[in-house]
């Protein structure tokens, strides 16, 4: 991706009209979809109260609505100023409207019985199923609740649409920022030459954009669910960014320095300690001298604190069994552990975005 030069007043005005156009109908798509699932479940509460979550109340603020909508406008005016920066593209759509609606109309179809799955503590469904003993333990779950957990056509379809919706139309944008540290790790190199790995890859939402960033750019998508695998892999483009395999990321089935770009988003808040250590612990071992891992998931408390209050409620309302631990992970130690040196520290909005180097070699 070459940096933009000289762009002329009408088409800088060009491009922010276009992006002010398609991030703020997706926003407001999504956001409109999240007010809608409110009044919705505030009726079925009305209706049967035992699906009402018991929440206890943190003793820091929580943000309001609108709050939340002013952090997503300040997210939305550093993902333009990177896209003016020619740190990436301008951002395209990555479904239809057809898709959309056909996703919406599924999520809400599903929300009564994610619902009750919360209401009556069930989230085992996987284990006890068809696909028991396939996965690892802690894998085979309902996180968040959701219907199949990440084992089926039908959650692979609908992640995107349920996290949209829970983040008000900013995950993507909170994604494209883990390719701020990729741009300056790629500066001078031939993208052709550099082997990626996009670890938990889910339905492929940072490996479009990486792949739309840099289409040339040999990528390998590594999931444990073929489903969400096979969607991810549906929604890239032909190409040496096709590639796939269904894998656990603390025993990655590469040789020693394999890859030079390593990629995770929102896995690490999903895994239970032991596995953390684990997962980091193969992602250095796999990693070439010199390579970058980029790190996207969720702030943890202290980051920002003006989400504090938010961080407190959301493993209350979703089932997130690992959550807690993350939340008191000290990451950078966890990687510096392993051999890997910091070199990019931020947040975005609701997470946070860090990148390490493995040192060509060790003091």
């Amino acid at each position: 991706m070459e940096q933009t030069q000289q762009a002329s007043p009408f088409s800088t005005l060009a491009r922010r009209v276009r992006y002010v156009a398609r991030q703020g109908s997706r926003v407001g798509w999504y956001a409109g979809q999240a007010y809608r699932m409110r009044r919705l479940q505030r009726a079925a509460y009305d209706l049967d109260p035992t699906l009402k979550p018991d929440l206890t109340m943190p003793d820091k603020p929580v943000p309001s609505v609108r709050d939340l909508l002013r952090g997503i406008a300040g997210m939305a005016a550093r993902d333009l100023a990177n896209v003016e920066a020619g740190l990436y593209p301008q951002p395209a759509d990555q479904e239809s409207w057809r898709e959309r609606l056909r996703n919406a109309r599924a999520f809400f179809d599903d929300v009564p019985e994610v619902a009750r799955r919360r209401a009556e503590g069930r989230h085992q469904e996987v284990h006890s199923g068809e696909d028991a003993g396939k996965r690892p333990r802690y894998y085979e779950q309902n996180f968040h609740f959701q219907t199949d957990g990440w084992m089926s056509e039908r959650s692979a379809r609908l992640y995107n649409t349920q996290v949209e919706v829970l983040f008000s139309g900013a995950t993507q944008m909170m994604r494209r920022q883990g390719l701020v540290p990729v741009a300056r790790f790629m500066e001078g190199r031939d993208q052709r030459t550099v082997r990626a790995l996009d670890l938990a890859t889910g339905p492929g939402g940072f490996a479009q954009a990486l792949s739309a960033t840099y289409p040339r750019l040999p990528l390998l998508s590594v999931d444990l669910s073929e489903p969400y695998l096979r969607h991810a892999l549906s929604h890239l483009p032909e190409g040496p960014q096709r590639k796939g395999l269904v894998a656990k990321g603390e025993a990655m089935p590469f040789a020693d320095g394999s890859f030079d770009l390593l990629s995770t988003v929102f896995l690490f808040h999903e895994l239970p300690p032991k596995i953390r250590k684990a997962v980091a612990a193969d992602i250095a071992r796999v990693m070439k001298p010199g390579g970058m891992f980029v790190f996207v998931d969720s702030l943890q408390p202290g980051d920002a604190p003006q989400f504090d209050g938010l961080l407190d409620i959301f493993p209350q309302l979703f089932h997130e069994p690992y959550y807690a631990s993350f939340a008191t992970t000290d990451l950078i130690g966890l990687f510096e552990a392993v051999g890997l040196r910091p070199v990019h520290d931020d947040t975005a909005f609701v997470s946070k975005v860090l990148a390490f180097e493995k040192p060509n070699s060790r003091p």
